[in-house]
């Protein structure tokens, strides 16, 4: 695992650093969802003459003025964004409710790790293992009873720009169990913290 990472909750100061990572090589994926998409839930209603990926956008900026932060900016140690993971308290997350893989599996308070991104030229580094771990210790600093997420399983090599919900493997090195499995590829990982 390369250097200690250093990480900001997004905010409206960070922002453009969130821009600056969702730019770079292999984060076209971000550049359109930018990490609203399970936020949303049913038919989107646009702004006149705005895109989804517009509208996407302003949602997250606007969120960033909002406590607890919607995710964090990892850097390297030259300050340049490298690596960003969102999560919140699950019911944030109005699209989870009607996932057939990823709804809730019991009433506890948990918060949502949703999404990575780590651009191409810094993967393969542990960057998302280390924005993970800062995750965990910002939910954790922010109350959550434990945290979520809902990785690939996969028996073959995943193509990167894929993994955008994490690989299982990374989730049970950090401590995760399984509690459930909805579909073949597709566990419920949980970490408690009380």
């Amino acid at each position: 695992m390369a250097q200690k990472m250093n990480v900001k909750p997004l905010t409206s100061d960070t922002f453009g650093d969130l821009e600056t990572l969702f730019a770079q090589k292999g984060c076209s994926f971000a550049r359109d969802c930018w990490c609203m998409g399970y936020r949303l839930s049913g038919k989107v209603v646009l702004p006149e003459g705005q895109s989804l990926k517009d509208y996407r956008k302003q949602l997250i900026k606007e969120r960033a003025n909002q406590t607890p932060a919607p995710g964090l900016i990892g850097y390297d140690a030259d300050d340049n964004p490298v690596g960003w993971v969102t999560f919140g308290p699950r019911e944030e997350f109005a699209r989870l409710a009607k996932s057939p893989v990823m709804k809730p599996v019991d009433d506890k308070q948990v918060w949502s790790i949703l999404c990575f991104v780590v651009p191409s030229p810094h993967r393969g580094q542990g960057v998302a293992a280390r924005m993970l771990d800062h995750a965990i210790a910002f939910a954790r600093e922010h109350g959550a009873a434990a945290v979520e997420a809902y990785p690939l399983d996969k028996p073959e090599r995943s193509q990167p720009q894929f993994l955008w919900h994490g690989a299982q493997s990374m989730f049970v090195k950090a401590g995760f169990t399984e509690i459930a499995r909805r579909k073949p590829e597709r566990p419920v990982m949980r970490l408690d913290f009380v």
